[in-house]
Order: C-alpha cells, then sequence, then structure tokens
C-alpha cells in the first residue's frame, strides 16, 4: 500500500521547508517559479491532496481542545484533565474529551471524531492497548498534517512531538532507596507488563537502586499483573511464598490490595513489611494505614500540557522548523503510616 504523501515529505524530498511547499501549491507569487513548477511537478507525479481538515484547523480556530484519556475513573488522569480543562479555560479555549478505555480501537476512533474540525489540537496518554500493539500510525497522520499533539504520562518515542511526564525512573530509584535507608533488604516490586512505559521504567529505577545499595535482584520477587486488575490469588501466593520487608508498586490499587492481605494474615504494616504506590490518590489518604505515595502532580502536568498545547496551536512561525520539548514534572513522596510509625 504506498504511504499517503504529506506536505512534510514533499518538503524533506525536495529540501526546503513546509512552508515553502505549502505556498508553492498554492501558486504563491512568494515563491520562485522554479521552486514552484518543481514542488508542483513532484506533487502531481506522487498524487498528492491537501487534507482538508488540516487545512480548516490550520486556517480557521475552532478554540476547541481534545482530549484523549485512558480511563477516567483513575484518580491521576481525572487530575490531569482538571489541570488542562482550567488552564485551557483562562485562555479562552474549551475542552473535549474522550475515554479509549484502554483501547487502541477506541483510541483510534476517538482521534478520528475529533480531527474533523472540532479541535485545534490534541492532548492523549496512550491506552494500554495502543502501547502493547506498538502501532502509532493514527498519530503519524495526525503530525504529519501539522495537527498539534501533546502526549502526557504514556508516551511514545515514536512519535514527534511534545511530551509532558515524571522521571519515573528516578521516582521508583528514590522510594527503594528511601525502604534501604530504613533498614529493609528484602524489597519486592508489584508491577505491570513492560509495554506500559511507565512501568518499564519504574521497574528500571528499582532495580538500578538495589544494584547500587549491592542488594542483588531477586526475580521471583518482582510480580507483573495485569494493568489496573487485581489478581488476589496471585496477590496471596505472592506473599506466602517470599519473605518480604518492603513493597512498591507501580499504583496504589496494587499497594493496597498487598497492604490488606498481609494485614488479613496478622503481618503488621509498616513494622514488618512497609508499602510506597504511585498517584497518591484519594486511595492512599483513606487506606488503614494511609499509603506512602509518590506524587505525580496531575494538575500541574495537565495545566503544562495545555500551555505547550495552546503555543504551539498559536504559534503563526511557519517559516522556522518545528521544534518539540519534553517537560518533566518533578514528583513528591508523602510520607504515610505504611512506610512510618
Amino acid at each position: 500500500m504506498r504511504t499517503k504523501i504529506t506536505l512534510k515529505h514533499i518538503a524533506k524530498e525536495l529540501g526546503v521547508s513546509i512552508s515553502t511547499v505549502s505556498k508553492a501549491l498554492k501558486n504563491s507569487e512568494e515563491i520562485g517559479r522554479e521552486t514552484k513548477e518543481k514542488v508542483q511537478a513532484f506533487a502531481k507525479l506522487y498524487n498528492y491532496r491537501p487534507n482538508n481538515v488540516a487545512i480548516s484547523l490550520k486556517n480557521k480556530r475552532t478554540k476547541n481542545i481534545g482530549v484523549i484519556i485512558p480511563d477516567i475513573v483513575h484518580y491521576f488522569f481525572t487530575t490531569v484533565f482538571r489541570g488542562i480543562e482550567q488552564y485551557a479555560n483562562k485562555q479562552g479555549y474549551n475542552v473535549i474529551v474522550c475515554v479509549s478505555d484502554e483501547s487502541f480501537d477506541k483510541e483510534v476512533i476517538n482521534m478520528e471524531m475529533l480531527a474533523n474540525g472540532s479541535v485545534d489540537g490534541f492532548i492523549m496518554s496512550l491506552s494500554a492497548e495502543t502501547q502493547k500493539k506498538n502501532d502509532f500510525n493514527h498519530l503519524k497522520e495526525i503530525t504529519d498534517q501539522g495537527i498539534p499533539l501533546v502526549l502526557f504520562d504514556r508516551v511514545t518515542n515514536e512519535i514527534e512531538c511534545d511530551k509532558v511526564l515524571i522521571n519515573d525512573k528516578e521516582a521508583a530509584l528514590f522510594a527503594v532507596n528511601k525502604f534501604i535507608e530504613n533498614g529493609r533488604k528484602k524489597i519486592a516490586l508489584i508491577t505491570t507488563e513492560d509495554y506500559f512505559s511507565v512501568s518499564k521504567a519504574r521497574e528500571a529505577g528499582y532495580r538500578e537502586a538495589l544494584s547500587a545499595s549491592n542488594i542483588q535482584v531477586d526475580e521471583s520477587l518482582i510480580m507483573k499483573l495485569p494493568f489496573m486488575e487485581v489478581d488476589k490469588d496471585a496477590l496471596k501466593a505472592f506473599f506466602t511464598n517470599n519473605r518480604l520487608d518492603a513493597v512498591l508498586c507501580v499504583n496504589e490499587i496494587f499497594a493496597i490490595h498487598g497492604m490488606n492481605l498481609v494485614q488479613k494474615k496478622g503481618v503488621k504494616v509498616p513494622e514488618d513489611i512497609a508499602f510506597i504506590g504511585f498517584t497518591d490518590g484519594i486511595l492512599s489518604k483513606y487506606a488503614n494505614p494511609g499509603l506512602t505515595s509518590i506524587a505525580q502532580h496531575g494538575e500541574k502536568m495537565g495545566e503544562v500540557a495545555a500551555k505547550m498545547l495552546i503555543e504551539k496551536i498559536e504559534d503563526e512561525k511557519e517559516d522556522e522548523e518545528v521544534t518539540y520539548r519534553t517537560e518533566i514534572i518533578e514528583t513528591t513522596l508523602i510520607e504515610r503510616g505504611s512506610t512510618i510509625n
């Protein structure tokens, strides 16, 4: 199947800017005759057709932003959305939110639905299935047409766009070092499959912290569960078969289920086993004991993502090469009863 030719492809092949290609195709007097003929001939040869959606977005702003998140129930994503909406509204933009429900197909459908001239750009976090399939063609189609995109939290290096995330590896490393400073040595990790970018980075931080303290990584102490699905039987077996004194969990749900299981067996938290989880949501605050958590500051992440997107939308400097940046939101360890008496 022949690849769809875009302005970006033509510009790259002919060694000119995207703006030059666009103007040449419109027969602009600003472009020399030789360049215009070369661009127009190339476009005709490869059957280039302008993307009417992209043109609509470029020439007529809707003042709407499309946001696609994997899960509306997850505390973290709700806080990111709140940050996006608050900042966007202050700048005179409305926000349309869609939920992929961790589905690749729903993510694609949501993007196609909004990319009909309804929004000026997108902010999104990749669904579980998208990361598992490693298929980002729907994102490439959007960015190739010059429609601004900002990815947050779950991102991919396959797409050139602005990104906002935390340093997951450093956050996990810090948490494990906190365990080690408190004298813990049998430290487990409850995580998800590696295709999740955040889980892979957090596992890397866990491993690095242990190695740096000359604690051998015991593979049997790393448990991988389906994302946000708690296999109670597997968790029971894990805590029964392993002698642990600390557990790092990639989300608060895993951590709270783990705490409940060990406490039912008469194990004391944090005296016998300490727990740290990511997110710092409502569950963490009201668990018994309270869960020590790595706060990801979702509202701040949303605000930064919205600011980056609106800057791209309102950038009129067409002749300059488009540049992208990645913003890192600093995490905070909120200590509660799962690690301190």
